[in-house]
């Protein structure tokens, strides 16, 4: 009989846009967005008949809306793997205290583990690569070493991604430079499967990454940016709307995941 490549039958993801797949547009995929959530299940799904995969997560969701809106649905799905990622879109507000986003942090995990399930926790990006998002580099790096305290004190695994150095390259990122773009998704993947102990054959640098820019190309990149992403951006915060207002979750219930290629193998 073969060995299981993972004890994993149940996964539920729960998040913001990081989790829902934003920056990985796929017409196939549940919401017409991918993500490294759904390859992560892909590979989970290969060899084990009754794996079901739910994802919970909405774009635009700030910590304290994930706690409401999604941590007891998690639990009433009975996962037997669960990963969240929360609190990047608080630690990203000016005032912000990342102190207080881990204490909600860890309250989450604590009504999480009553499943019984293995939890996966992420840390932030070292966004020291990037100009937008230098100036909060030091409030990050709190922010993370608080994950990494709930992770010890309840026994959940830590997704490094301040460690995970590929991430800190431009190329990994879509236009509005808040979201990864198919290969920032398709790395992250990787991560997490290998932080699981799980094999896997998804390779580095596939898909292939946007190319080098010029000095002048990225000024021109900008501005456009800035009239594109980073002005509407401020208009919502000054309205107080969000993205994923009016937005469901893309895959609200466990369901057996297709794993892309499979569809032609079977014809």
């Amino acid at each position: 009989m073969t060995e299981p490549l993972h004890p994993f039958h149940r996964y539920v993801a729960l998040g913001d846009s990081f989790t829902e797949g934003i920056g990985d547009p796929d017409q196939h995929a549940p919401g017409g967005h991918r993500g490294w959530a759904d390859r992560v299940a892909e590979v989970l799904a290969r060899g084990t008949d009754d794996f079901a995969y739910a994802n919970l997560a909405v774009r635009g969701k700030l910590i304290r809306q994930i706690a409401r809106e999604q941590v007891e649905d998690a639990v009433a799905l009975k996962p037997d793997l669960i990963t969240i990622s929360a609190g990047g879109n608080d630690v990203i507000r000016p005032g912000s205290d990342p102190d207080r986003i881990g204490e909600l942090l860890d309250a989450i995990i604590v009504r999480l583990g009553a499943t019984g399930a293995t939890i996966v926790v992420f840390t932030g990006v070292d966004v020291g690569f990037s100009p937008v998002f230098r100036p909060i580099r030091g409030k990050v790096a709190i922010y993370n070493e608080n994950v990494r305290a709930i992770a010890e004190r309840h026994g959940c695994v830590v997704a490094d991604q301040w460690a995970l150095k590929d991430v800190q390259d431009q190329r990994l990122w879509s236009a509005d430079r808040l979201h990864m773009n198919p290969l920032g998704h398709h790395t992250v993947a990787r991560m997490v499967l290998d932080t699981l102990h799980v094999p896997h054959d998804l390779q580095p640098m596939e898909p292939e990454p946007l190319p080098e820019r010029s000095w002048r190309e990225a000024r021109a990149d900008d501005l456009s940016w800035a009239k594109e992403y980073f002005v509407p951006w401020i208009v919502r915060r000054i309205k107080r709307v969000s993205s994923g207002d009016n937005v469901l979750p893309k895959r609200p219930e466990p369901a057996p995941v297709t794993v892309p290629g499979d569809e032609e193998a079977a014809m």
